[in-house]
This record gives C-alpha cells, sequence and structure tokens, in this order.
C-alpha cells in the first residue's frame, strides 16, 4: 500500500470517527437544553398583591409549530433540514413510514431503531436513540409536523393516540 493510499484510508476512517462524534454530541447538547421550559412571570396588581403565572417558552401554539421547535431540537441533526437524511448513515423520511401507520411511527420514536434500514435500496445503519422521556403530546407534536412537512400531507397524530399506543407498547 502507498503512503498516499494509506493517508486516503486513514482520512477516511478519521471523517467517519468525527462524523459519528460530532451525531452523538449534537443528540446529546439539546438534551441538556430542554425545548420546553416554563417561566414564571410575576406581576404587581393595583392593591399590592402579587399574581404569579407559568407561560410556556416553546415557540409556537399549533401543533406542527411545538412540533418544529422539537424536530429542530432533536431530529434535524441526523434526519437534515429537508428529511433527506445522511446517506449509510440516517434514514431520509420516505412515504411508507411518515405517511403510513401511525402505531408504528409512534413506536419507532419510543423505542428507537438499532438495526440496518433499508430504502430504495441504499441501507443505513446509524441507531437511533428511543426517546420514552418525550411526553405524549410532544410526540405527537413532533410527529405531526413530520407527517405534514417535507411534501407529506399525513394526518395529525394526537396525544391520546400517543397515549394508548405507550400503553400497548411496554
Amino acid at each position: 500500500m502507498t503512503q498516499k493510499e494509506r493517508f486516503g484510508k486513514l482520512f477516511t476512517e478519521n471523517k467517519l470517527i468525527m462524523m459519528r462524534l460530532i451525531l452523538i454530541c449534537a443528540m446529546l447538547i439539546p438534551s441538556v437544553m430542554m425545548a420546553q421550559t416554563k417561566a414564571k412571570v410575576v406581576t404587581k396588581t393595583p392593591a399590592g398583591k402579587t399574581k404569579t403565572s407559568t407561560s410556556s417558552t416553546t415557540a409556537g401554539s399549533t401543533s406542527k409549530e411545538k412540533g418544529k421547535t422539537i424536530y429542530q431540537t432533536y431530529c434535524l441533526v441526523c434526519h437534515q433540514a429537508d428529511g433527506g437524511g445522511v446517506p449509510r448513515m440516517n434514514p431520509p423520511f420516505v412515504k411508507e413510514w411518515v405517511g403510513g401507520d401511525k402505531s408504528r411511527l409512534v413506536r419507532l420514536l419510543l423505542k428507537g431503531s438499532n438495526g440496518k434500514v433499508e430504502i430504495d435500496g441504499d441501507k443505513f445503519s446509524n441507531t437511533m436513540p428511543p426517546q420514552p422521556t418525550f411526553t405524549d403530546q410532544q410526540i405527537a407534536d413532533v410527529l405531526t409536523f413530520v407527517r405534514s412537512s417535507f411534501g407529506f400531507k399525513a394526518s395529525a397524530i394526537t396525544a391520546t393516540e400517543v397515549k394508548t399506543i405507550r400503553a400497548k407498547t411496554k
């Protein structure tokens, strides 16, 4: 093996290791900075009494808008801004998965995936971590966003549907 071939092989191996490290870091950092935080707002009333209210600082008020925030925080690194995934690592969103059976999609988010996935002849091998700490509403929001974005027009998923599927999945 020539020096040039050894360098090329070493460069490719190092590049793959760096990509995996970046993906791991990108998946850990958002979990520390949870997308939904509660902020207390304290206001004084004319009578001098203090009124405290709690408000969510999550951007947007609809399920799809909240889902977009969750997607950008937890999913974007692997599945990319266009839902196209990363070649040979993370699969793109395809109609048979995203637009198909809601329960399969919810279970995928709850349980994750660690096997190889084949889509249109391409194999993807990166592990998708489970998201058991997501609330039913967060899962419904992010999956509603995915099912209605990237050219898909599938129906929304509700928190009630997620709750039912979660109970059957345990």
